[in-house]
């Protein structure tokens, strides 16, 4: 038994063909949005983001072809913000507060400043102040931190990661109560290998299951000061033994936690694979979000981004086609907001 889908509804847009006209549609109405594992909206497009929830509906474009699809926020009541950067957004927080929505930020903190991965971002310490900013604005609870994704190369070792996680966690573990890794995956992903090759990043390379064990140890080795809920997102590896659980980005136990007052999502997860249930195979299958890899132990939730459009340019991004692509739909999103216009999706 899986998950049915969301409901859907009837939704009222401007007619491309008659401008000063108006259609209507079919649209889906997810509970969960996910805002986005495909850019950095706060970062980059809030204010596309806010004008597209007082319009009540984004569209949303698939990478590989096909009609767009309406989605509507008649039923949202969790917004899931993904962002290296959200800083720009803080200004939306008490509007959202006012409208009702419940959110939380997966909020990627890494440290790979001096190997140039991540040239679009602040530095390291703006980033850990807005982090900090953040999670007296939102509570610990609502604020993950994710060290995604974990990177070796000729000149990071696994000790220099852990160092770095250290370096980052000492600072930010009494703001928040959950972190995330992931390991780097370059052969499953060609853009991710394009956009290294381009860069000219030699020697960045996948972990080893020596490697990787080496990391979880030491991982688990530094929570013992932190007491954080830790989780490895995405991998193959079973380091259940030392204390890190498979990861759910968009989970199960946060929803239960941060968000059950809320009738909907509290419906949600009564569905018939509940609370005491959740964890077997049976509860996983009815809960996962179909549109993400087999190993992904997200919730179902609807992403509302696009590809080839955060200018970030970190090195190892699956969603961009290219930097320069990238950039130049940036570019043209912001000459059309200058003008006032924003469209149904990002670009």
């Amino acid at each position: 038994m899986r998950f049915k889908g969301w409901d859907r509804t009837d939704l009222e847009v401007q007619d491309p063909v008659n401008p000063s006209g108006r259609r209507t549609v079919r649209a889906i109405a997810p509970l969960i949005v996910s805002a986005s594992r495909s850019t950095d909206i706060p970062a980059f497009y809030g204010d596309w983001f806010m004008r597209r929830l007082a319009a009540g509906y984004v569209t949303w474009r698939s990478p590989f072809g096909g009609d767009p699809m309406y989605v509507s926020f008649a039923k949202t009541r969790v917004f899931a913000f993904w962002s290296k950067d959200p800083a720009p957004f803080l200004q939306n927080l008490d509007m959202l507060d006012r409208s009702g929505y419940g959110y939380f930020f997966l909020f990627t903190l890494n440290n790979y400043g001096d190997e140039g991965l991540e040239p679009g971002i602040p530095p390291l310490s703006y980033r850990i102040r807005t982090f900090i900013q953040l999670s007296r604005r939102v509570g610990p609870g609502r604020i993950l931190w994710r060290f995604d994704p974990l990177i070796l190369s000729d000149m990071i070792t696994v000790d220099d990661l852990i160092g770095r996680i250290r370096k980052i966690g000492d600072r930010i573990a009494p703001f928040t109560r959950r972190l995330i890794v992931s390991f780097i995956q370059i052969g499953r992903y060609r853009k991710v290998q394009r956009n290294l090759a381009a860069g000219r990043f030699a020697g960045i390379r996948e972990f080893s299951g020596k490697e990787a064990a080496e990391l979880a140890s030491g991982l688990s080795e530094l929570n013992r000061r932190w007491g954080l809920t830790l989780s490895a997102c995405g991998g193959e590896h079973d380091f259940s033994r030392l204390g890190i659980s498979r990861g759910q980005c968009i989970g199960y136990d946060l929803l239960r936690t941060e968000f059950s007052s809320d009738p909907s999502i509290r419906d949600l997860l009564s569905l018939p694979y509940q609370a005491q249930r959740y964890g077997s195979p049976d509860a996983e299958r009815f809960f996962k979000d179909p549109g993400q890899r087999r190993s992904c132990g997200c919730m179902i939730s609807k992403d509302i981004g696009q590809y080839s459009t955060c200018p970030h340019g970190c090195a190892y991004c699956y969603a961009n086609g290219s930097v320069s692509l990238a950039g130049r739909n940036y570019q043209a999103h912001l000459r059309d907001a200058a003008s006032g216009i924003y469209h149904e999706s990002i670009i």
